[in-house]
């Protein structure tokens, strides 16, 4: 299977809230330890969580993009097992839609058997990354900040709203006391933006308003 913008396209998109799990990072390392009350853990307390997405939710990612994907050591052993760096820690190889881009897992902290599953398990996670999967859960800022064309653009369209608002005012005044409370409100929002085009065009239909309905005077003002 070769790489699609689709299937690639897949990997990027956001983990539903029941698939990214709490991981517990205790502030102490000899914290007492105790049930948490945020993820349910037994764990050192306090401690702070950090929001990821478990080897189980990245496999089955993976699987919807390409249930043909796979992964390889990056070396091997004498013995033809994968091969660990000086730190213990594992490359890989993550071949997706046939895009193949590498990742490191390491044990964190643990030994035996279940130290290379947590390598390979990390190893995974770490190569997905590349591809963009759960990458907002990596980067704690604003990974798609706006430019200034879309800032500009979101600024023109609220204005636009805002007017259309104002306009809907100015058509359903039913008096002349209530056209020029929201004429003056409008006016007053449009110099606080220094937005005198705005003054011009609330003028304007101010005008063509009164050229077809003059609002009735109240009672109070026709006395």
């Amino acid at each position: 299977m070769s790489g699609t913008p689709d299937s690639l396209k897949m990997l990027r998109a956001p983990f539903p809230a029941h698939q990214i799990g709490k991981l517990p990072k205790p502030y102490k390392k000899d914290s007492a330890k105790g049930t948490c009350d945020v993820c349910g853990g037994y764990h050192g307390l306090p401690a702070a969580h950090l929001d990821y997405v478990g080897h189980a939710a990245i496999t089955d990612r993976l699987l919807d993009a390409d249930p043909a994907w796979s992964w390889e050591p990056l070396s091997l052993d004498a013995n033809g097992l994968p091969a660990l760096d000086n730190n213990g820690g594992l490359w890989i190889r993550l071949t997706v839609g046939g895009v193949t881009r590498l990742g490191y897992g390491d044990a964190q902290g643990k030994t035996g058997g279940d130290a290379m599953k947590e390598r390979i398990g990390d190893a995974l996670r770490n190569a997905a990354m590349r591809f963009g999967v759960a990458l907002e859960l990596w980067h704690k800022g604003d990974l798609h900040a706006p430019t200034e064309e879309e800032l500009a653009e979101a600024k023109k369209k609220q204005r636009e709203e805002w007017l259309a608002e104002v306009y809907g005012h100015i058509d359903g005044a039913s008096t002349t006391g209530a056209l020029r409370q929201v004429v003056a409100s409008a006016k007053a929002a449009a110099n606080r933006e220094n937005d005198p085009e705005a003054i011009e065009l609330i003028d304007k239909r101010v005008a063509a308003k009164l050229a077809t309905a003059k609002p009735k005077q109240p009672e109070t003002e026709a006395a």
